[in-house]
């Protein structure tokens, strides 16, 4: 977020950002923790031009977590390796942050140490004109310093509250775009999932339609065989019922026992075809099991792209509603800087009528 003023070019501007749970320390025992945020935030340093001093600030939802001014006498400390903390006497609490890594405890660190540096050599050089600054303020009216210090003024030390309502839009409509990244994604990987299972069950039915095909082929080959072998096999009974009707005047019992045997081989044979044929109808039965299941899955595609249209038509819209948004919040930022304009000639107004009573006053 960064504000800019009318008659002085002040920035306030963030100079490092990192994801971590935010956590303070319960008033009442000083020992344990309590957590400050559900998930993990945004936790950043921001650099305030206009007094020339930094801040850690963290927006959850729509109000500030953390809103700490980094002084000198700080120290943040690495209590584990992914936890660290900090003592803020201002706000007479303790902060506590976990990360995701150890490489982002280490950084945060290391930006800590830094901005510590560069706050200590702000204080030291600003020292003189902290000095002539109070001296001034002890000497204007207590209507106009109160004045000053007002919520409006504000935005000349840094526009917390502006910085807040902004932060907390991006967040909200950052929160809402990743829903609906996440509604189409799951849509999508249902239509996958289906496509999927809709190609490995046309592989299956292919590969099913083949052998029915070829076990068609067999089936009538094999009942060619099964009409010979039972003519084979009346046959024989036949000459075995001749042979058994003449007596000695057929063929030896050698001759019946060959017979014998070779009609059990056949009908041996004809059972195995039976239950070939048997096993082949029981697959045709599976055939059309598979065929019912590959039309319900090309049903439930059908429906999951319906699906898809309406989470677009949905998205669309949301898009367009963020838009409006985006559209809501560039004017009210229009509207707030005018008036921040306004305040800031109403400002110098008073410090010239300010300078005009101490010139009244010293004459």
């Amino acid at each position: 977020m960064i504000c800019q003023l009318s008659h002085s070019p002040v920035w306030e501007q963030p100079i490092f950002s990192a994801r971590a749970h935010v956590f303070q320390i319960d008033p009442a025992t000083k020992r344990n923790w309590i957590p400050a945020s559900k998930h993990a935030v945004t936790v950043s340093f921001f650099y305030d031009a206009n007094r020339n001093v930094y801040r850690i600030i963290s927006v959850g939802g729509t109000k500030a977590i953390i809103n700490c001014t980094v002084t000198p006498s700080m120290t943040f400390t690495k209590t584990s390796q992914k936890f660290g903390q900090w003592a803020d006497s201002r706000a007479n609490t303790v902060y506590g942050l976990g990360f995701a890594t150890e490489q982002q405890l280490h950084q945060f660190s290391d930006k800590f140490k830094e901005v510590k540096d560069a706050a200590r050599l702000a204080r030291e050089k600003s020292q003189d004109k902290e000095l002539a600054n109070t001296a001034l303020s002890i000497a204007a009216p207590q209507d106009l310093s109160d004045e000053l210090q007002s919520p409006p003024v504000m935005c000349v030390n840094g526009p917390e509250d502006k910085l807040f309502r902004s932060q907390s839009a991006d967040i909200t409509l950052s929160a809402e775009k990743e829903r609906i990244k996440k509604m189409l994604s799951e849509g999508s990987i249902c239509e996958m999932n289906l496509d999927a299972e809709l190609f490995t069950l046309q592989d299956s039915n292919t590969k099913l339609v083949a052998a029915l095909h070829e076990a068609n082929a067999n089936v009538e080959q094999w009942k060619k065989q099964l009409t010979a072998y039972q003519g084979e096999t009346d046959r024989l009974r036949e000459q075995v019922s001749e042979l058994e009707a003449h007596g000695g005047h057929g063929p030896s019992d050698l001759l019946k026992d060959e017979l014998t045997q070779s009609l059990e081989e056949l009908e041996a044979l004809l059972k195995a075809k039976d239950e070939e044929i048997h096993i082949l109808q029981s697959k045709k039965v599976e055939y059309h099991e598979m065929e019912h299941e590959r039309d319900e899955a090309i049903h439930r595609l059908r429906e999951t792209e319906m699906r898809n249209a309406e989470l677009e038509r949905r998205i669309q819209k949301s898009e367009q509603n963020l838009n409006n948004s985006l559209e809501d919040r560039d004017r009210m930022d229009s509207e707030i800087q005018r008036g921040i304009e306004i305040l800031d000639i109403k400002i110098f107004d008073l410090n010239d009528l300010r300078q005009s009573l101490v010139k009244l006053i010293d004459k």
